[in-house]
Order: C-alpha cells, then structure tokens, then sequence
C-alpha cells in the first residue's frame, strides 16, 4: 500500500479540487479556493445545480479531510528530486553517417568535395523527359543489406531507407558496437532525425491505389509516410528509450534536429544522441512540385556546371536526396568509453523571418539575428569564427542575402573562409544540414575547407576574397559555422569546434 499512496494521493487531491485550483502561477488565490472547495461554508457547495454535480463527481471516493489532502500533496512535492546542475555538461561528435551522391561514408564524401568532384547528373530514376528540368543529385547506387531487414527495406520510404541506414553507419563509425551499446543505459539514448518531405513515394503510391479501391491500399502506408517514423524504427531497432522524434522545419531541418538533440543532452536528459535529416524528393511529384515553384535550374546540358552559388549565371538550385547523421554524446561519456572525439558542438539558435513562404526577407534581419543567437548561446566572439559552411543553395536572392549577413557579422575578420557544400551535392532538402555538418566537422578534422565548384562569374557584390576558390584551401578551423534555412522563413545556425 505505501508504494501506491503518493500516487493515489495525488490523484485524490486532483479529483476534489476543480482543475483551476492547479495553476500554479495562482497558488495563493487557489489554497483559498481550495479550503473553500474542500472544508464546505464556501458558496461553491451551494452554487448551481450543475456546478454541483461536477463538484461532486470529482469529490466522490475521495478522502473527507482536505487538510490530509493537502498534507498529501506536499508530501508527494518532496518526493521530486531536483534536476543536477547541468550547466557544465558539453557536447561532442563521436561518429558520422552519410548517404548522398557523392558516397555513403563520411571519408568517401568528403575526400569527393575536397576533389570537386560533382554528384549532380541526368536523372535516371523515373523518365523526366517532359520536365524542363532533368538533372539532379541522384544517388545511383545504394544497398540496405547489413543494416535493413529485406522485409522492411522492400516496405519503406527511400527517406526512411536513408535515414536508418546513415544512422546506423553513424554508430559504426563512432564504435558505439552491438556489445557496448548493450552495456548502456538506452533510456538515456535517443533519436531526432527529421525529414522535410516525409515518405513522398509511399504517399504518392496510396493515392494510386486509391484510385482503383481503398482495398489495395498498403496497410503501412500511412505510418510509413509520416516524417517522424523514421526515427521511432531506428529507436526501435536499438531500443533506446531517449528523446524520440522528428522535426521538420523544410530546408533547415536537420540543424533543427541537431540542436534540439545537443540540447537535450546540455539539459541531462540524454547522454548519446543521434541526430541529422533525411529526404528522398526525388520522385515525379517531387520534382514537378519544385519546377511549379520555379525554384530549379535549367541547366539540363551540363548538370555538373548547373549548381553555381554566388555565381551571377546561377539559374536556381538541384535537387539532391540522401541523409547525413551525426553520433552526439556527453563528453564525460564519451571520454568514459574512450570514444574518438571529431570535433565539439558548441551550441546553435533559430529565427523565422516572418516576411514571406518562399523568399528570403530582402534584408537578412532573419538571418543576422539568427547568427548573433547562436554566437550568444555558444559563447564565442564574432571573431573566432573563421569558416562558414553556407546554406547557399544557387537562387538568385538567397546567396546574397545570406552572403550580405555573413559579411555583416564576421566581414572584420581577413581569415575567414566562406563555401557551399551544395555546389557539388545539390541540394538535399532535410537532409542538407546533416551532410553540411559532417562536411563543416571534416574541415575541423582534416585541417582542409572544400572549394566552390562553378564559381566563374562571381556577383559583382561579392566580394571573392571572402569565398573558398576552386581548389580546396588548407584552414586551421577555430569555430565554424553552418547555416540552414528553409521555405516559411526558417532560419538556423549551429557552431561546431575543436575540442579544446
């Protein structure tokens, strides 16, 4: 019976007081309101008739004693132990995943970029044929076996196929193996892998099947289009028990996710974190939604030449698909286990523009704003910033209003170095953040920035000094950052660094 008191006395005080005797903020006003619901000679008791009932039905097989009640109540207060000091508990990265068009290793890509060598090609996937845009960065070769079961790969989305499967490259590469992830407490491991577009394919494919009856439907069809799925699966299939969801905020996604995942492990609520985005867009539907929203280059000839940031012959971004995932962790834990440490997560921020669904507001107030937050939560000087990793994506409007903000916060500074992953990959929607940040913790581990690829006819406006040429440039990185932003205004910053 003791195990059950402090419950069942709770749940007594919540049946006899009605609910806004709980605020909190009122407390005062309602211990008043609470004696006069409870010890009677109160107007309550003879309030109306309906008044009453519901008075009575809360109060029926509850204790006769408010006092107890109260007495109970402050007991089961006591019983709630107070959160740890928090506040020193850093952040680090002890694995990566990738799946994009350049390779499904973490080394494999970013030896890629350091190459300049180009993922974007003719799709071959669908016949586009009557798309004026036909090229993108497809990934022609990928394979589940290891890290899928066949029966579910033959059931999922490519995004979830994608996101499994980087996340667990992530594990592997951070040793986190089968055996010592046993060994940990998987109630403090968790999953935040987020998808801008969700299951696309297996969406598309239902409404098909609807056409000719609700019968031929795939039963998982819509769980397995949802954006949080992916994420529950992985969790599933490790069995932690953590933080489990998934954001989706467009473009800017996984930089949501990492930050909300490295926050969760700041707050003492995690220890390991997997976190990242994965989108797989790469479908009808999905590239004629992009080519209705006249958002895509043209450049159907020379696909390798299409994706051009800050270029003045840029005529929108490519489309790309795939998942980057990162391996978050304590860095007690993670020296405890002595897991090799890539790089430390030094803390990020969000900002809306508020301005328009598409467009970037015109002044980069979002973006500013967005990067000065995330100086502030990191705790680092504007001037040790010397690499940004740019969202950058080749439209008209939005390199150089990112280009303007960046030069506006750190434009002071000779050393820093200014380059867009998405001049050789494309643009992976959700998922282009997470493969950024494996690009932005590489350039801290190899000492080497990748160039931008394409960048012949620079914006008279810019200033080229600012930007990586088109060969790698050696960059002892001090901080860099990475940006995402994200159709509705979304912006987002997150600050990676040595550990120091």
């Amino acid at each position: 019976m003791a195990a059950v008191a402090p419950p069942l006395s709770t749940w007594l005080v919540a049946a006899c007081f009605p609910a806004e005797c709980g605020a909190d903020e009122h407390h005062h006003h309602h211990l008043h309101h609470q004696q006069q619901c409870c010890v009677g000679g109160s107007n309550m008791m003879f309030g109306p008739r309906r008044e009453r009932r519901r008075l009575g039905a809360r109060r029926r097989g509850a204790a006769r004693s408010g006092m107890a009640m109260a007495v109970a109540l402050q007991s089961e207060r006591r019983t709630v132990e107070k959160k740890p000091d928090v506040k020193q508990r850093r952040v680090v990265i002890t694995g990566m995943g990738v799946v994009t068009p350049l390779g499904h290793d973490p080394d494999v890509f970013y030896n890629n970029l350091l190459n300049g060598v180009s993922g974007i090609s003719e799709i071959e996937t669908f016949d586009c044929s009557k798309f004026p845009t036909r090229i993108a960065g497809e990934i022609k070769s990928f394979s589940t076996d290891g890290w899928v079961a066949p029966k579910l790969a033959r059931r999922m989305d490519k995004f979830m196929l994608y996101l499994i499967t980087a996340g667990k490259k992530a594990l592997e590469h951070g040793g986190l193996t089968e055996e010592l992830r046993n060994e940990m407490d998987k109630t403090r491991c968790g999953v935040l892998i987020g998808s801008a577009m969700g299951g696309m394919k297996i969406f598309n494919d239902a409404i098909e099947a609807l056409r000719v009856s609700y019968r031929k439907m795939n039963p998982f069809c819509v769980p397995f289009a949802t954006t949080n799925m992916g994420s529950a699966i992985l969790a599933m299939d490790l069995g932690w028990m953590g933080p489990n969801y998934s954001i989706s905020t467009a473009c800017a996604t996984s930089n949501f996710c990492i930050l909300n995942a490295a926050n969760h492990i700041r707050r003492g609520e995690a220890d390991v974190m997997l976190c990242g985005g994965s989108d797989a867009p790469l479908i009808p539907i999905g590239l004629g939604g992009f080519v209705a929203c006249r958002a895509l280059s043209q450049r159907n000839s020379d696909p390798t030449k299409a994706s051009r940031p800050w270029d003045d012959d840029r005529d929108g971004f490519v489309m790309g698909e795939g998942a980057g995932v990162l391996v978050l962790e304590e860095l007690e834990h993670a020296k405890q286990r002595g897991a090799k440490i890539y790089a430390e997560f030094l803390g990020g921020s969000f900002t809306c523009d508020a301005y328009h669904m598409t467009e970037p507001h015109p002044e980069g107030r979002g973006i500013t704003l967005c990067i000065e937050k995330a100086l502030a939560d990191s705790g680092v000087a504007r001037e040790e910033i010397n690499y940004v990793n740019a969202h950058a994506t080749s439209t008209q409007s939005g390199d150089l209003n990112e280009y303007e903000a960046i030069v506006r916060c750190f434009g002071q500074n000779p050393q820093l170095r200014v380059n867009s992953t998405k001049s050789m990959t494309g643009h992976l929607i959700g998922a282009a953040g997470g493969i950024e940040a494996v690009a932005a913790v590489q350039a801290i581990r190899t000492g080497w920035v990748h160039p931008n690829l394409n960048l012949e006819n620079p914006e008279k406006t810019v200033n080229v000094g600012v930007l990586v040429g088109s060969q790698k440039e050696r960059c002892q990185v001090n901080v860099a950052l990475s940006n995402s932003f994200g159709f509705g205004g979304h912006n987002s910053s997150i600050l990676f660094a040595p550990l120091k």
